[in-house]
C-alpha cells in the first residue's frame, strides 16, 4: 500500500503528521483550503512544513517565507508565490490581469484594487490547480508584507472546490488568518524531549543537568538542540554555572549570536551581509561580499548557521535576527552600503535607496528625495505601508524644518492609511514640532482627528475635526466644509456616548460657513446641520436636494467611500427606502472598486440591512456572510449589525439575544452610540414579534431617548407606540407618536406615510382606525419595505379580530402569515398563526418546509446564474473562483432538480429560492 509519509520520522509529532496527512489528502481530492500552524519560535513549525511539502508528491509545491526586513515592501512575498505562474497571466480577465500587472510592476497604472489583486491570485492559482494539485507553503507568515498577507489570506478563505492548499506557519495568528483552521504546535512531551536532547549530545550529561535543560526548553525542539551548545563540558557534567532561564526566543537568539561571534571576522561579515539582504539572492550577496573584500572561502566556516547555494538560507530565522541585531551600527551601515552598491538602480531603485538610507550616517537630502520617489512608486502599486516606511526614513534624513514637517505629515498620512495609528500620532507630533504653517497645522488636527476616530476615540475625534474645520475657514472654504461634514459624521456615530462635542454644537459651527454651492456634499452638510439644530421642518428640503444630487452626481469611488454611508443614513432619516436602496448599492460598488476592506465590511452590512427590510433574507444573509469573512481577514471588531437585524427580524430569540448582547458590548466599548441605539431598536422589534411587550417597551424607550438625527431612534418610536398600546400605556404611546410623526409628516415618501398611518391606527378607534390601517397598507405596497407591509396586515388583522369581524380578519392574517413565513420571520409568523387560529382557521405550514433548502452562497450564485451572469462574472461579483461557482451550481442543479440555466431561471421566476436562512 502506498504511504505518503516521508522517510524522516518526526519525533513526537505523530498526531500533527496525521492531521497534516488528512488535510493534504483533502486538498489533493479537490477540497482545498487554508491551514495555519501556530507556535513559538523553534517549536517545530518549519519542520512540519518540510514534512507536508515532502508528503505532497502529487502536488506542485511553492515555498515562500516572510522576511522581517521586507515587511514594508508591497507584494514582495506574493510575487515569489505567483512568479512560477505568471505565464498564465493572459488567461485572467483583463481587470484582474491589470491589477496583478501593476502590483508586480509589470505595467503602469493606478494603485490596484486590493480585492481585485486577491481575486486575481485566486484565479491564477486556480488555473495552476486545474492542471495539477498545488500546495503553497508559507513560513514565518508573521513577517509577510501586509499586501501579500491580505492577498494570500483572501485566497485561503475563498478556496472551496479546487485542489489548492495554503499552509501558513506563524508565531501568532494575524487578523488576516483568523477564521482559518488552526493547529497550535506545542512542545514535545518530556520523554520525547529527552530522546531529542540525547541525539544532539556527544558527551556524557549529568542527569540533573539533563532534567534542567529539558525543563528550561519546555519541549521546544530548537532549544533542546541549541541550549547544550552554550554549555561547557564541565557545565554539562555537573551543571556548575548553568545560566538562569530567560525568554525562550531571546535565549535562542543570544545562543545564535554567541555562535556567530565565535566565527572568523570575514565569515561574520558575510553572515551580516546575508542578514541585511532580504531576497536571499546569492548573486547579490556574493557581489556585495566582493565589494568588502570577503573571500568565497568564508562560507566554509559558518558552523552550520548559513548555507549559500541556489538560495541564501539561514539555519533558522532567529539566526538572521541575531546576526543583524548583534552587529554594531557601523557594521550594519557597511553591509547596507555594499548592498546598495551592487543593487541595480534601474531594475530595483527602491531596494537600492532602502539600503542607501540604512547606510547613511546623518541627514542626506538626496537620499530623502529618492525615498520620497520610492514612496510615490509604492503608493502607485497599492503599497501604502511601504510608502509609509520610505517616508518615515526620509523624515530621519532631512535636516530642513519645512521639509521635515512636510515629510512627517505625509508619512503620518500613509501610516494612518496602513492602519498603524500609534505611529501616525507620533509622526504628527514630529510634524507639529518642526515649523508647520497654518495650513499644515489644520491638516495635522484633521489627520489626528481621523486617527482618533479610527482608534474608537470618537469624542476626541469630533473635537479635533471641529478644530481643524475652524482653522480651514480662513484658508480653504471647501476643505472647511468637508471637514465640518466629517466632524458631523463623527458625532453622529458616537451619538449618545459622546462626552466631548455634541452634534448640535458641530451643527451650529458648520451653519456659520455653509454655502449652497449646489455640490452634493455641501447640500448634505447644510441639511444635516439644519436638521440637527432646528429640527425636521428646517432640514428636510435641503436633505432631499442632497439625496437627489448624490443619486445623480458621478462620485469617484474614493469619495463614495467617504460619504455614501452618511448619505445612506440620511435616506433612513427621511424614510426614503428607494434612495436607501440606490445609495447602499453604490456604497457597496465603491467599496468593491477601491478594495478598502474595512469600508467593504461596513458597506456589506448596510446593503444587507436594505435587503432584510425588503424581505430578501437569503440575499441579506449572503452579504452578512461576506461581511463576516471580510472581518476575519481584516481583524475588524465592528459589531455584526446586519446579523443583529436578521436575527431580530427572524425572531429566533436565543441567537438574536446572543448577537445583541455582543453588539451592545462592542458599541459601548468602541463608543459607537449609533450602534447601541440600533441594537435597542432591533431588540424592540424582536420582543414585539414575540409578543413580549413589556420588554419591547423597555428596549424601545431606551432607543427613543436618542437624538432625532439617529434614524434607528426614529424607527424605534414606531416600536414604542406598538408596545405601549399593548401594555396600556396611552400617555407614552401618544408622546412617542408625536415624536414619530414629527419625522414622517414632513417627508413625502410612501414609507413615511405608511409607517405614520400604521402607528396612528394603533391609537385610533372605529372607522378612523380602519381608514388608517387601509392607508398604511396602500402606502407600504408602493415601497420595498415588505416586512413593514406584512406587519401592517398583521396589525389590521388583529384589530379586525378584536372587532369580531372574523372573515375580514382572516384575509389580513392569512396575508401576514404567508409573508412572514416566506421571509422567515418566525416570531411574527407565530403571532399571526395564533391570531388566525383564534378566528377559527388553522394556519397552513410553509410551502418551503417540504423542499430542500439552499445555503446563502448557493442562493446568491443561483440568482446571478438565473439572471444570465457567466461563471466568470459570478466569480468576480462574489470574490470566489470559477471552480467554486461551478461547484455551487452543480449542487443547486441537483437540489432543485434542474438541468440547465434556462430551467433554473424559470424555477427562480416561478418559485423563488428556498434557503436555509429563511
Amino acid at each position: 500500500m502506498f504511504s505518503r509519509r516521508p522517510t524522516t520520522v518526526l519525533m513526537g509529532r505523530g498526531e500533527e503528521c496525521l492531521a497534516l496527512d488528512g488535510w493534504l489528502g483533502a486538498v489533493e481530492a479537490g477540497r482545498g483550503g487554508g491551514l495555519v500552524l501556530c507556535g513559538e519560535p523553534g517549536i517545530g513549525k518549519s519542520v512540519l512544513l518540510d514534512y507536508v511539502a515532502a508528503s505532497a508528491i502529487r502536488c506542485d509545491v511553492t515555498r515562500v517565507a516572510g522576511i522581517e526586513s521586507e515587511m514594508e515592501l508591497p507584494y514582495a512575498a506574493l510575487h515569489q508565490v505567483c512568479a512560477p505562474t505568471l505565464a498564465r497571466l493572459d488567461r485572467l480577465p483583463i481587470p484582474q490581469r491589470a491589477a496583478l500587472g501593476v502590483a508586480f510592476g509589470l505595467q503602469a497604472g493606478a494603485a490596484p484594487d486590493r480585492l481585485l489583486v486577491g481575486l486575481a491570485v485566486l484565479s491564477l492559482l486556480g488555473e495552476l490547480a486545474r492542471e495539477r494539485a498545488a500546495l503553497i507553503v508559507i513560513d514565518d507568515a508573521q513577517w509577510l508584507d501586509t499586501a501579500s498577507a491580505q492577498a494570500l489570506a483572501f485566497v485561503a478563505h475563498r478556496v472551496v472546490a479546487e485542489p489548492l492548499g495554503l499552509v501558513f506557519a506563524t508565531r501568532t495568528v494575524s487578523a488576516e488568518l483568523r477564521g482559518l483552521p488552526t493547529t497550535t504546535v506545542s512542545g514535545l512531551r518530556p520523554e520525547n524531549a529527552r530522546l531529542l536532547l540525547d541525539s544532539a549530545l556527544h558527551t556524557p550529561l549529568d542527569e540533573h543537568v539533563r532534567d534542567r535543560i529539558v525543563a528550561e526548553a519546555d519541549g521546544n525542539p530548537l532549544a533542546l538542540l541549541e541550549l547544550p551548545r552554550t554549555l561547557t563540558p564541565a557545565q554539562l557534567a555537573g551543571g556548575f554555572g548553568l545560566p538562569e532561564s530567560t525568554a525562550l526566543s531571546g535565549h535562542l537568539e543570544k545562543s545564535f549570536a554567541r555562535r556567530a561571534a565565535a566565527l572568523p571576522p570575514a565569515t561574520r561579515r558575510l553572515l551580516l551581509l546575508a542578514a541585511a539582504e532580504p531576497l536571499g539572492d546569492p548573486v547579490v550577496t556574493w557581489r556585495a561580499a566582493e565589494q568588502l573584500g570577503i573571500d568565497v572561502s568564508a562560507i566554509a566556516e559558518t558552523d552550520g548557521l548559513l548555507a549559500i547555494d541556489t538560495r541564501v538560507a539561514f539555519r533558522h530565522p532567529l539566526v538572521r535576527s541575531a546576526v543583524y541585531r548583534s552587529a554594531s551600527a557601523a557594521q550594519r551601515r557597511e553591509a547596507h552600503r555594499a548592498l546598495a552598491a551592487v543593487t541595480d538602480p534601474e531594475t530595483d531603485p527602491d531596494r537600492r535607496v532602502w539600503h542607501r538610507a540604512h547606510a547613511a550616517v546623518g541627514p542626506n537630502e538626496e537620499i530623502a528625495q529618492e525615498l520620497e520617489s520610492s514612496a510615490d512608486r509604492a503608493r502607485a502599486r497599492g503599497g501604502v505601508a511601504a510608502a509609509a516606511a520610505f517616508l518615515e526614513r526620509a523624515v530621519a534624513l532631512t535636516a530642513l524644518p519645512s521639509r521635515r514637517t512636510e515629510l512627517a505629515l505625509a508619512a503620518a498620512t500613509a501610516k494612518h492609511q496602513s492602519g498603524d495609528y500609534d505611529r501616525a500620532l507620533e509622526l504628527l507630533a514630529v510634524a507639529e514640532a518642526a515649523v508647520p504653517d497654518k495650513l499644515q497645522l489644520a491638516e495635522i488636527d484633521l489627520l489626528r482627528g481621523r486617527t482618533m476616530f479610527s482608534l474608537n476615540r470618537g469624542g476626541e475625534a469630533a473635537a479635533l475635526l471641529l478644530s481643524a474645520a475652524r482653522q480651514f475657514e480662513s484658508l480653504d472654504n471647501g476643505r472647511s466644509q468637508e471637514t465640518y461634514l466629517q466632524a458631523l459624521a463623527s458625532t453622529l456615530l458616537v451619538g449618545r456616548l459622546n462626552t466631548d462635542v455634541g452634534v448640535v454644537e458641530v451643527a451650529r459651527a458648520a451653519r456659520g460657513v455653509t454655502v449652497d454651492s449646489g455640490r452634493a456634499t455641501d447640500l448634505l452638510l447644510d441639511g444635516l446641520a439644519l436638521l440637527a439644530e432646528r429640527g425636521y421642518p428646517a432640514g428636510v428640503r435641503q436633505l432631499e436636494r442632497a439625496l437627489a444630487a448624490f443619486q445623480h452626481e458621478d462620485l469617484p469611488s474614493h469619495e463614495g467611500l467617504h460619504w455614501l454611508w452618511l448619505v445612506s443614513h440620511t435616506a433612513g432619516l427621511l424614510w426614503d427606502d428607494a434612495c436607501w436602496d440606490v445609495l447602499s448599492r453604490r456604497l457597496l460598488e465603491s467599496a468593491t472598486d477601491t478594495g478598502v476592506l474595512s469600508a467593504l465590511h461596513g458597506a456589506l452590512n448596510t446593503r444587507a440591512g436594505s435587503h432584510a427590510f425588503a424581505g430578501d433574507f437569503a440575499l441579506s444573509e449572503s452579504l452578512a456572510q461576506q461581511a463576516r469573512e471580510i472581518a476575519a481577514i481584516t481583524g475588524s471588531r465592528v459589531a455584526p449589525y446586519a446579523e443583529v437585524v436578521l436575527a431580530g427580524l427572524r425572531g429566533e430569540e436565543v441567537e438574536a439575544l446572543e448577537l445583541m448582547d455582543a453588539a451592545s458590548r462592542a458599541a459601548r466599548r468602541q463608543r459607537v452610540g449609533m450602534g447601541l441605539t440600533a441594537v435597542q431598536w432591533m431588540s424592540a422589534v424582536l420582543y414585539n414579534g414575540l409578543g413580549r411587550y413589556e420588554e419591547a417597551f423597555a428596549a424601545a424607550r431606551e432607543a427613543g431617548a436618542d437624538h432625532h438625527t439617529q434614524r434607528f431612534r426614529n424607527w424605534a418610536l414606531a416600536e414604542l407606540v406598538e408596545a405601549a398600546t399593548r401594555t396600556g400605556r396611552s400617555r407614552p404611546a401618544r408622546t412617542a407618536l408625536g415624536e414619530l410623526v414629527a419625522t414622517t409628516d414632513v417627508c413625502g415618501t410612501a414609507w413615511a406615510a405608511g409607517i405614520a398611518a400604521r402607528t396612528r391606527a394603533l391609537l385610533a378607534a372605529g372607522a378612523e382606525a380602519e381608514r388608517l390601517y387601509c392607508a398604511a397598507i396602500t402606502h407600504l405596497e408602493h415601497t420595498r419595505m415588505r416586512t413593514d407591509l406584512a406587519r401592517a396586515h398583521l396589525l389590521y388583522g388583529e384589530w379586525l379580530r378584536r372587532a369580531r369581524r372574523r372573515l375580514d380578519a382572516r384575509e389580513q392574517l392569512r396575508r401576514a402569515h404567508r409573508m412572514f413565513a416566506e421571509f422567515g420571520m418566525v416570531a411574527f409568523a407565530e403571532r399571526a398563526r395564533i391570531e388566525l387560529e383564534a378566528t377559527g382557521e388553522r394556519a397552513r405550514g410553509r410551502a418551503a418546509d417540504a423542499r430542500i433548502e439552499l445555503t446563502a452562497q448557493e442562493t446568491q450564485v443561483a440568482r446571478l446564474a438565473a439572471e444570465g451572469a457567466t461563471n466568470a462574472d459570478i466569480a468576480a461579483r462574489l470574490f470566489i473562483s470559477t471552480s467554486t461557482v461551478d461547484y455551487h451550481l452543480r449542487k443547486v442543479f441537483r437540489k432543485l432538480t434542474v438541468q440547465s440555466r434556462t430551467q433554473l431561471a424559470h424555477h427562480v421566476h416561478q418559485f423563488g429560492l428556498p434557503t436555509a436562512s429563511g
